[in-house]
């Protein structure tokens, strides 16, 4: 009901401009109380609740609906009730994150903005700034920022000042989540994968951002757009994709909906956009300058085009002019495929008249040049049409079914082949709307005359023609039926002359192909048909009764559309201007109508209604051809009457035909209601929609005669000829219809809304809205709209005819064919959901087959049951009604039914279905309510409601009697609930007891039961002790079903306890802070653990206040904080009083317990202790658990049991302690200072853990804005005396190596053994912390870089020993850590340094780590121009390294900071590499026959490399393109063909890599060469032959 109510609300407050502020006022703390209520529930994790799973999103879109009305002060009350929970390291951050999203009222009127967004917007963003790593809700400090901002632009005015500082900021960060891959060995952080933003928001910051006079952002867009295009390209491929893409398809969307609410949206109370904030039409131009080339490429990705063709849309929308081009010529290349030609070509006559308007070049001379232009064009059209369809007949005439396909009995085309024929058919019907007369007429003759000198077959090129056929016919019935009908009826009446023929299995080819034709053309306007009534009829005396199948059915296709054609409501034109184009040039001008869009007010749709006439040619049908069949069917029913299988087949053929072609005409079944399935004291009758038709009462009902029929013939087949499952399938076909049919199938309508939608979507004009769509589109809504009334079917009453039938499909639901039985159930399941309360009356039956004790059920029946009581996925699911009644019966039938004899878990397909039963209850089963009270008020409200003048209600009032009658019964149905629940629980009880019950079944009702357990009701006695006494069971999901249950119970069973408030600026002496500081302040010291100050006596535990929660006085303290008063004033458990004596006892009891317990962990129960402890920490008091603490710090490295043990109990303490945060801050100092000097431990393990806890211990060191310094443990500290124990490997310059034996040895170690422990471990340290921590502590990890370049190898290899690898590891992470602007210079310093290493493998280190910070940091790095000049001097003076592998990377940095136009290719940059390349090579000296080469490379060679590889970089940084200087560079480059090596080598790479990357454009590419440079290049890349 809430729900009900919700979307209610959310409907009637959809439109909001209609609303404004000065209308309604509605509060917040109502919906508040609700969402913590339900989202935050305190016992749905408990199992205590089952809310459906829709409930979030309807509370979400209910408190965003009503945001607009809050009152002017919310803002202020719900920072002063939230903000106590913002501790960043709780999960209550995440929690007043959330609720600030969705319920801080951002669309307040600039004079109120002091009440609103200026209260929290700088204290929010500062906490975004300031947090490098991503935790969970940072993405939704992103959101709340944009919400507001994006709906109600009036934010904009002072966001400016604010973002200058920061708008690389927010773009590196958006650059970071994209999570592409980036450098030569790319180790990604996985917490980065799990939290990157949500590109939705990322795009609505930025267009929001755009325009403004500074241009910034646009600046950093298209560098954005320019570091990823080559990204975009096709040949790129990976997980990243996605993201990209997102990004094209939502930003240009994006725009436009700004600039539709900036240019064309009514003005409404919502604040308008002020001018200087308005994008201008340059701003636009540049957007979308700068997005059109990643666009571009994306066309073609590996991914499919949806994403790039929706932003196409988008930029068309806003620049055609610079859209429409660069797409066309790349579409020229690629058009073959057909199915895109159909769709280009029925776009464009969709929206073109397609009239020859050429003769009013003569007539009229007050027309514009592109006006005469386009005139003299229509000139062609009539080719075009022409053409058109010679390449369509081109087509058909390939696709003739080959004989083979022919002769087996496959009625399907292939996908391909529909496809073909659905585009084939809708196009040329387009194009024969769109025409004018005199082309029509042309084009007519044309099909016409194709269609009579071929014989198709009827599969598939047939269907395809008799299609064409149609759509002309549909476009002007009178001509065009004029040449059809009597060329078809002749040709039908000559082959059909020999009585012969009616006998034949197989009919002749040109028959079937005239059949064919004909059913199709008759699908047309009604009434233009009657002409031809007596020929029609003729030809369906002639081939209704033939023998051969395929005639049959064609013919009963054409009876089928006969009916439908003059019994149904439809438009019958669809032309894109009302009125169609036959009207004088001189008064019409038809270039004026291209693309126009229909008019909504002025749609002129002309409707076929069935006339008199029309509804008497059905009857006769129905009297002439339904009639006899029934009658021969009757009596073979009766058993009068033998008939074949083929003969019954045949009649049931044209019943069902009848049945579906006039559906429409025939009304509903009637019949006695089925009494007695609820009680009720309003009318439960069904609501009659009126559909156009009045029904005629006076003539007999088919319907009803059918029904009578067909039931009486299925019962005969079911006990004389089970097995004739043709038949059967008929039935069920004609059981669905007869009870729902009304003139359309729902299938067949969804399947035409959604392509509604699709064409809606593409063809849609969202920059100016208005509902401006093409006129067909607006008539087929129309029509889906009417055809909505006509399938209407919830909430029909249950009458006799309808229980007998659902009870016939039963039957067949049980049947012993699978694929009856499947193709009954899909019909029984959409008959349940269309009548009141039929499933009451059903589940007995189906529950029937399941009971134990019978005998006489088969395997295939207690299939079909379960079935039944399964569903399907859209449909009623009877196991699972929301109503005790039903479910008092199904659970344990569900149960029992494991001891039913059909039942056999030997069966893997009855297996799977009680898995499938038993996970679909559970999912869907929502707590079903026992006490259903309506309020006082709420009566009230609907007595005045009754009395209400304005609107009326034409109600009778209700006397009080009757009101109190109704509360009187809701009295007794609450009081049935109860009894029922207490049933359902005693008949799982007694089902999962009984004795041979398969351990499945057992499993199963525990699973049920479990269901059961509710918030407003203990669990009855008998329950309780089965769950109790089940936690030990031999099961481990029976153990953990216990244990979760007794959770519930426990929950269930907590008496309330007092609770008293405090003031926490009393208790600790301080007075309240003057503004926000969070973190250690004085007021909040009280509540950290102090070993000095802990309550050991009765009396001071009695006077001491314990705040459970951790998040308490962490940010703000609570305006009322409540905390549970002592023990004496709690209520008594039934003991002894407990007193401080009692819990000393307890713990001395406790703590020997756990000592045994924590030396003997095994791997097995690892987990569950660390569980173990961290939950009992979890939301307590530190002070009440001080022994705890105390024994976890005994000494959890002493080294007995092992390295494994030490590792678990460290691991145990870290959990407990974590739960804590920053409230032990003297545990904390002790752990470390227990730990310091134990960091140089040699067990992996151990490491590895202490690197884990380390991070923990830190946790609390962060630099927030508006936070206080921590009494934790601080890093700078700890760091600084690290790098003193550290100081024997700094000043060794050496590469270091590992060669420490993994014992711990005796005697003292050298100080370098020790360093190169320590150092193990601290790396374990910075790699725990990468993704955990909130910030990083770039300036302290900046003095260990030096020593991981020397460490880390250069190559990916695993079989390095553990130091290598993790130093490796631990660079790539810092590489991609985000950095502060401050920073920049700082770690600049410290790579430079390192660069003039004497180690090669630090230097070329330097570079991979260069590339994977400046990629991840880019913005940061471009706003300093000096760190950009810095980088380029670095990598350039690299290129000149002694060492060969270090010359090479930096190339390849080189190159790729070059394609990330991080650096730009100018020209000094070229001439330093051209001058470098003419450095003179020293001579050859002969060299002395014994003498050893000379190893080392002159200082020459070097040089002229560096020249080449920087030439060779340059080249490689446009991968997908050439730009104009990189012809003249490769000319250059192929002179140093024949250099020594490596320059030969490098040159060939080069040239290699340049012929892979632009061999796919080739054609385009090479237009920028002259024709030598393309001699000589084409000399180079042929590579000569290895054996010349």
């Amino acid at each position: 009901m809430m729900q009900g109510f919700a979307r209610l609300l959310i409907n009637l407050l959809k439109k909001k401009e209609l609303l404004s502020r000065d209308d309604l006022e509605l509060p917040w703390r109502p919906l508040y109380d609700m969402v913590e209520r339900i989202l935050y529930s305190k016992t749905e994790h408990l199992g205590l609740n089952w809310f459906p799973n829709s409930v979030e999103n309807v509370l979400k879109t209910l408190v965003k609906s009503c945001r607009p009305y809050f009152p002017a002060d919310a803002t202020a009350e719900m920072l002063e009730e939230w903000r106590p929970l913002m501790c960043p390291f709780d999960v209550t951050m995440q929690k007043a994150i959330t609720y600030f999203e969705i319920f801080l009222p951002t669309s307040l009127p600039p004079e109120l903005h002091h009440k609103g967004f200026k209260l929290w917007f700088d204290e929010l963003i500062g906490l975004w700034v300031s947090v490098q790593n991503l935790p969970q809700w940072e993405g939704s400090i992103t959101n709340i920022k944009h919400l507001g901002y994006f709906k109600d632009f009036d934010m904009s005015i002072f966001f400016l000042p604010f973002f200058f500082f920061s708008f690389s900021q927010i773009f590196t960060r958006i650059l970071r989540s994209l999570n592409l891959p980036v450098g030569s060995s790319q180790v990604l952080v996985p917490r980065f994968l799990t939290n990157a933003y949500d590109i939705g928001h990322a795009v609505i910051w930025i267009t929001a951002m755009m325009g403004g006079p500074s241009k910034l952002v646009q600046k950093h867009l298209a560098g954005l757009f320019n570091s990823i295009t080559s990204f975009y390209h096709p040949s790129n491929n990976g997980r990243w994709l996605n993201k990209l893409m997102k990004l094209l398809q939502r930003l240009p969307n994006s725009v436009v909906r700004r600039l539709h609410r900036e240019r064309y949206k009514k003005p409404s109370w919502l604040t308008p956009v002020p001018d200087s904030h308005k994008l201008t039409d340059q701003d636009v131009t540049d957007f979308v300058q700068c997005i059109i080339q990643p666009v571009l490429l994306a066309m073609f990705s590996k991914t499919g085009s949806l994403e790039a063709a929706q932003a196409l849309q988008n930029l068309a929308l806003m620049r055609p002019e610079l859209v429409i081009p660069p797409v066309l010529e790349s579409l020229t290349s690629r058009i073959s495929e057909s199915k895109i030609t159909f769709q280009f070509i029925a776009t464009f006559s969709t929206l073109v008249p397609l009239v020859d308007c050429s003769c009013v070049l003569q007539e009229r001379n007050d027309l514009t040049e592109v006006e005469r232009e386009l005139c003299s064009a229509t000139a062609e059209f009539e080719d075009f049409v022409l053409q058109f369809m010679d390449r369509c007949f081109g087509l058909i005439e390939s696709s003739t079914l080959e004989q083979t396909r022919e002769e087996t009995e496959t009625e399907k085309m292939t996908h391909l082949e529909s496809l073909v024929e659905l585009g084939l058919s809708s196009t040329f019907s387009t194009i024969l709307t769109q025409c004018s007369k005199e082309i029509f007429m042309v084009a007519l003759q044309k099909v016409f005359n194709f269609s009579i000198s071929h014989i198709f077959e009827t599969r598939v090129a047939g269907r395809m023609v008799a299609d064409m056929c149609r759509a002309a016919v549909k476009c002007c019935p009178e001509e065009s039926l004029k040449l059809f009908v009597p060329h078809c009826c002749s040709v039908i009446t000559q082959l059909t002359m020999n009585d012969d023929v009616l006998n034949e299995e197989e009919l002749d080819k040109e028959l079937l192909w005239n059949l064919q034709l004909l059913s199709e053309i008759t699908r047309v306007d009604g009434k233009k048909l009657l002409l031809y009534r007596e020929q029609l009829v003729k030809i369906l005396q002639r081939t209704l009764h033939l023998t051969c199948k395929q005639g049959y059915t064609l013919s009963c296709n054409l009876l089928h559309h006969l009916l439908r054609s003059t019994t149904l409501i439809y438009p019958t034109e669809y032309c894109s201007v009302p009125g169609g184009f036959d009207k004088p040039p001189s008064t019409y001008f038809p270039i004026k109508d291209w693309g126009k869009p229909g008019d909504l007010w002025n749609l002129g749709i002309q409707w076929h209604v069935p006339s008199t006439g029309e509804v008497s040619f059905a009857f006769y049908l129905l009297d002439s051809f339904l009639q006899p069949e029934l009658i021969k069917l009757q009596r073979c029913g009766d058993g009068e009457l033998e008939m074949s299988r083929d003969d019954i087949l045949q009649s049931l053929t044209i019943v069902h035909n009848c049945l579906i072609g006039s559906g429409n005409l025939l009304p509903p079944l009637k019949g006695e209601p089925v009494t007695n399935l609820v009680p009720s004291m309003v009318s439960l009758e069904e609501t009659k929609l009126y559909t156009g038709l009045e029904y005629d009462t006076s003539r007999e009902n088919h319907r009803e005669v059918i029904a009578r029929v067909i039931r009486k013939l299925l019962n005969h087949i079911l006990d004389n000829s089970e097995d004739d499952t043709k038949s059967l399938f008929l039935i069920i076909k004609i059981i669905g219809d007869l009870l729902q049919f009304q003139g359309s199938h729902k299938h067949e309508f969804d399947s035409r809304w959604k392509s509604f939608n699709l064409v809606k979507k593409s063809m849609e004009n969202r920059l100016h809205g208005k509902k401006q769509h093409i006129r067909a589109l607006l008539i087929d809504r129309v029509m889906l709209q009417h055809e909505l009334r006509t399938l209407t079917v919830e909430g029909c009453e249950y009458k006799r005819v309808h229980q007998d039938m659902i009870r016939d499909l039963l039957r067949l639901s049980t049947s012993s064919y699978s694929q009856v039985r499947n193709k009954a159930q899909q019909t029984f399941f959409a008959a349940l959901g269309a009548y009141n309360f039929c499933c009451r009356d059903i589940i007995p039956l189906v529950l029937e087959f399941l009971r134990p004790g019978r005998q006489d059920v088969t395997q295939q029946q207690f299939k079909g049951a379960l079935y039944c009581l399964l569903g399907n996925h859209s449909g009623v699911c009877l196991a699972n009604l929301h109503d005790w009644d039903c479910i008092v019966q199904t659970w344990p039938a569900i149960v029992s039914s494991g001891l039913s004899q059909a039942m056999s878990l030997e069966k893997p397909s009855i297996v799977r279905l009680f898995d499938d039963l038993a996970e679909k209850i559970h999912r869907q089963y929502e707590t079903i309510g026992l006490d259903f009270t309506i309020p006082k008020s709420c009566v009230e409200i609907a007595k005045l409601l009754q009395q209400s003048k304005h609107p009326s209600v034409n109600q009778t009032f209700l006397s009080p009697e009757t009101i109190q009658e109704g509360l009187k019964r809701q009295q007794e149905k609450n009081a049935d609930a109860l009894r029922n629940y207490e049933n359902l629980v005693n008949a799982l009880l007694d089902g999962v007891e009984q004795r041979n019950l398969p351990w499945k079944f057992e499993h199963i009702g525990i699973g049920l039961l479990s269901l059961l357990l509710r918030d407003d009701r203990v669990l009855p006695l008998r329950a309780i002790r089965f769950f109790v006494e089940n936690l030990n069971h031999d099961a481990i999901v029976v153990r953990k079903m216990a244990i979760s249950a007794v959770a519930g119970i426990l929950k269930q069973l907590k008496r309330t306890h007092k609770k008293l408030t405090i003031n926490p600026y009393e208790i600790s002496g301080y007075p309240k802070p003057t503004q926000i500081l969070a973190g250690d302040r004085p007021d909040n010291h009280w509540l950290h653990y102090d070993s000095k100050s802990i309550p050991r006596t009765k009396k001071e535990w009695e006077s001491s206040y314990f705040v459970e929660k951790t998040h308490w006085g962490y940010y703000t303290w609570p305006k009322n904080m409540v905390v549970y008063a002592g023990v004496e004033e709690q209520p008594k458990l039934g003991r002894s009083r407990e007193d401080m004596t009692e819990v000393e006892k307890l713990w001395e009891l406790l703590c020997p317990l756990l000592r045994t317990a924590l030396s003997n962990i095994t791997v097995e129960t690892y987990n569950d202790w660390g569980t173990c402890i961290a939950t009992s920490c979890e939301s307590r008091d530190p002070r009440k658990l001080h022994w705890l603490f105390e024994l976890l710090l005994e000494s959890p490295l002493s080294g007995e049991g092992g390295s494994f043990v030490d590792a678990c109990r460290l691991y145990v303490l870290q959990g407990g302690l974590a739960q804590q945060e920053w409230r032990v801050p003297e545990l904390l100092h002790r752990l470390l200072k227990y730990l310091e000097p134990k960091l140089t431990q040699v067990y992996k393990n151990v490491r590895e853990r202490i690197g884990s806890v380390l991070t923990y211990i830190f946790m609390i060191d962060v630099s927030l804005p508006n936070t206080a310094p921590t009494t934790s443990p601080c890093i700078p500290e700890f760091t600084a005396r690290i790098l003193e124990k550290l100081k024997p490997l700094m000043d060794v310059d050496e590469e270091i190596q590992n060669h420490v034996m993994e014992e711990n040895g005796i005697g003292e170690e050298d100080e370098r053994t020790q360093g190169i422990k320590l150092l193990k471990t601290i790396l374990k340290w910075l790699m725990a912390s990468a993704g955990r921590s909130f910030s990083t502590a770039v300036t302290e990890q900046l003095q260990l870089l030096p020593l991981f370049f020397k460490i880390a190898p250069v190559e990916n290899d695993n079989s390095y020993d553990e130091l290598k690898r993790d130093a490796k590891l631990c660079l790539s992470l810092m590489s991609q850590g985000l950095l502060y602007p401050h920073q920049v210079p700082l770690v600049l310093k410290v790579l430079n340094q390192i660069a003039r290493s004497s180690s090669w493998h630090a230097r070329y280190t330097v570079l991979t780590y260069l590339q994977t910070m400046v990629f991840y940091n880019l913005f940061i790095f471009l706003n300093n121009e000096d760190a950009v000049r810095g980088i380029r001097w670095l990598v350039i003076s690299l290129l000149e390294d002694e060492q060969l592998e270090v010359r090479e990377m930096a190339a390849t940095t080189l190159s790729g900071l070059l394609q990330c136009n991080f650096l730009t290719m100018d020209s000094p940059m070229q001439v330093h590499f051209e001058q470098l390349c003419k450095t003179k090579l020293p001579k050859k000296r002969k060299r002395d026959p014994g003498s050893v080469g000379d190893t080392i490379p002159s200082a020459e060679l070097v040089k002229r490399h560096a020249g080449v590889l920087g030439l060779g970089a340059c080249v490689l940084s446009s991968p997908y393109d050439v730009p104009t200087w990189m012809p003249q560079l490769l000319m250059n480059l192929s002179a140093h063909l024949n250099d020594p090596q490596p320059i030969e080598m490098t040159v060939k790479k080069t040239l290699s890599n340049f012929r892979r990357t632009h061999h796919d454009n080739w054609q385009e590419h090479k237009q920028q060469f002259t024709d030598d440079q393309l001699l000589v290049l084409t000399d180079l890349l042929v590579s000569p032959c290895y054996y010349a």
